[in-house]
């Protein structure tokens, strides 16, 4: 079977946009001075104390492929839209941003805010944020969507991480005794749009990290712990666990390159608890050219606890109690992360003990492009 033209019709630019940026990336520096400078109309104003007025946000598109036993999909959308500003005023730095749905009409495109807070940093190193943020915890809920090395979260992060991702609360962070790291926050579970902390109760966020310098083993490294405690509420904006907890491994020798993540999550009214691992090698051919692979494994300990990820979701509804995924892909960034191209294909397959709908063996392939500024 072959890909449909929503596949070929958004990996053909994709291509073309490669080729032509990637060769004078890779041939002429002058050419990819030029072309990355094009970012720099995002720098709207600044002065010689600092301040500045910077445009923010993100453009990303999805041409999306899956064949399963149970049924397929394919779609060509756009994923994110997100648009505002970033600034610093005499040390506070706010952001404000929006997010939109572009694949659907202009009167109906807004979903809500995502950014909007203020932090601080202090003399000692510490920063204060205030108001909405993001909450991040596991592997790639902790990683910006600008930053990831796969075109979706891994389904660890999906089953496990709150996917709203912006919630309103305070937290605060700072290093301490030579390459460890805190992260503390306190957050309404609220599922407001905008920035709410009435309609639920709150989840508190705990995270310890260490960073490592050159050894034997690898160049650079990093480990953290995250804990996650959710009060139950039945109207709140999260996923139904009450602790949740990872450690998670980033790794570097060289051009090759490790991220892991081991998970458990205790679940309450009727979602069982589950636990999962990630495993996620990949090599820098050079500046430009990426190669990744990831397995990712997860299982319930009891029916119905496990979500598919978000393309084979569109296939199969239902939820299964033990799932497996191999993904292969490879990456090109054409300035960093704030240009680049993902090209992926994935096999996955969920265990149903229940036999009520969740079942899932299939593949997929996804062509996305990746925009930040």
């Amino acid at each position: 079977m072959s890909p449909p033209a929503s596949l070929n019709s958004a990996l053909g630019p994709c291509i073309f946009t490669l080729l032509a940026f990637g060769s004078s990336c890779c041939f002429a520096e002058e050419e990819k001075s030029a072309f990355q400078s094009a970012w720099d109309v995002a720098e709207l104003w600044k002065n010689d104390d600092g301040d500045y007025v910077n445009l923010s946000g993100r453009l990303h598109q999805d041409a999306a492929w899956f064949d399963a036993d149970q049924g397929e999909f394919d779609d060509l959308l756009w994923r994110r839209f997100r648009f505002g500003f970033k600034s610093e005023f005499n040390g506070a730095i706010v952001s404000f941003e929006g997010d939109f749905n572009l694949n659907e009409s202009l009167s109906e495109s807004y979903n809500r805010l995502t950014d909007a807070n203020i932090a601080w940093t202090f003399d000692n190193g510490a920063t204060l944020k205030i108001l909405k943020q993001s909450a991040g915890f596991t592997l790639d809920g902790k990683t910006s969507s600008k930053k990831l090395l796969t075109p979706q979260r891994n389904n660890l992060t999906n089953n496990l991480w709150f996917t709203a991702e912006y919630f309103t609360g305070i937290s605060i962070t700072n290093e301490f005794a030579d390459d460890w790291t805190y992260y503390a926050g306190i957050f309404s579970s609220d599922p407001e749009e905008e920035i709410g902390v009435s309609d639920a109760a709150y989840f508190s966020l705990l995270a310890l990290s260490k960073t490592f310098t050159a050894n034997d083993w690898f160049d650079e490294g990093e480990v953290r712990l995250d804990y996650v405690y959710n009060k139950e509420d039945e109207n709140a904006g999260t996923r139904d666990f009450g602790h949740v907890s990872s450690l998670s491994g980033q790794f570097q020798k060289g051009q090759w390159g490790l991220r892991t993540d081991l998970a458990y999550g205790s679940g309450y009214f009727e979602q069982p608890d589950v636990y999962g691992l990630v495993v996620m090698p990949f090599y820098d051919h050079n500046e430009i050219v990426q190669t990744v692979m990831r397995y990712t494994y997860l299982d319930s300990d009891n029916n119905n606890g496990v979500r598919l990820g978000r393309y084979e979701n569109r296939i199969e509804g239902g939820r299964g109690d033990e799932y497996h995924e191999l993904f292969a892909g490879v990456n090109f960034f054409l300035n960093e992360h704030k240009f680049k191209i993902h090209v992926g294909a994935q096999y996955a397959m969920m265990d149903d003990d229940a036999n009520d709908g969740g079942e899932y063996e299939g593949w997929g392939v996804t062509g996305a492009l990746r925009i930040y500024w």
